[in-house]
């Protein structure tokens, strides 16, 4: 198709007829297109000006939300609810306004802070905290920064809660502590939206004097240990020594089986020991023939 711009009456800058303004041309088309070789006017600049605005606006008003966020919508500064999306959302402004909240859960890392103990032991502790928004609503209309307000309640919940126990019971129940810091803080973020997941103490930083003490500590406890069990260990070794004996006393002849297995023991290792065996009864006779000459000293009585 072959198309040809001219002027009307040679000259752009005059009108030629009342109703074609300045700046304003005519395109010529062949005659299969137009009557008689009619005119086509095109539209004037300041509409198509209009006619683009008008879809630049009605293009930003289209809001795609992802099926983890939810839109909370403000009609003249009042709130719709309730929260809108996931999907497309038309939001035309001034009259509307938008403010998007997500739903995935949010890890919150509390700075350390510092704690003493029931029994006058200074720390250092930091924890992280897993929150999720439950009500958007609430979210953005109770509080300004519902993730600051989480976290300055976090930090003074640690404080207390650990202040109340001692350094053993923090070291040794710290799932307990952090269940129960947890309940409190989810109470105190309920009623703007927030619900807090979890709570977990990460990591208690203790002075150098202290660490040298439990060091301590734990060595002494180690030895008691060890000692108790060595002490335990003889008891029970007597206890069937004693049980061995009177066994053996109703049989004698253990005792002599028992001698000649020694006996046997001593042999299998290759060394220079000489024993000669002899009988239990030659022993004992010789123990009651046996009486030792004490020579006696008779002492002058004084008169």
């Amino acid at each position: 198709m072959h198309r040809t711009i001219r002027p009307i009456d040679g000259n752009p800058f005059s009108p030629a007829t009342p109703h074609v303004r300045r700046h304003c041309f005519t395109i010529a088309l062949p005659a299969r297109f137009t009557a008689a070789r009619g005119t086509l006017h095109i539209m004037p600049i300041p509409f198509l000006f209009a006619v683009a605005i008008v879809i630049f606006y009605l293009v930003s008003s289209i809001n795609i939300l992802k099926e983890y966020e939810r839109a909370v919508i403000f009609r003249l500064g009042r709130v719709k609810e309730p929260a809108a999306g996931p999907g497309v959302v038309f939001i035309f402004r001034p009259v509307y306004q938008i403010v998007r909240v997500s739903l995935r859960q949010e890890a919150m890392e509390v700075p350390a802070q510092d704690v003493i103990t029931r029994d006058n032991v200074t720390l250092k502790v930091n924890a992280v905290i897993t929150l999720r928004v439950i009500d958007p609503t609430k979210a953005v209309i109770e509080v300004a920064n519902y993730i600051y307000q989480t976290s300055q309640f976090a930090q003074t919940t640690l404080r207390s809660v650990l202040g109340e126990v001692d350094l053993d019971g923090l070291l040794a129940h710290r799932e307990q502590l952090n269940q129960r810091i947890q309940t409190i803080i989810d109470g105190r973020t309920s009623p703007y939206g927030v619900k807090v997941v979890s709570v977990e103490v990460k990591q208690v930083d203790m002075p150098e004097s202290m660490l040298r003490a439990m060091a301590k500590q734990a060595e002494a406890e180690r030895e008691r240990r060890s000692k108790i069990i060595h002490a335990e260990g003889e008891f029970n070794a007597a206890a069937k020594l004693v049980e061995a004996a009177a066994l053996m006393a109703t049989q004698p002849m253990t005792l002599q089986l028992r001698y000649l297995q020694t006996l046997t023991e001593i042999g299998v290792e290759k060394n220079t020991t000489i024993v000669f065996p002899l009988p239990m009864e030659l022993m004992n006779l010789l123990n009651k023939s046996f009486v030792p000459l004490v020579p006696t000293v008779e002492v002058p009585k004084k008169d």
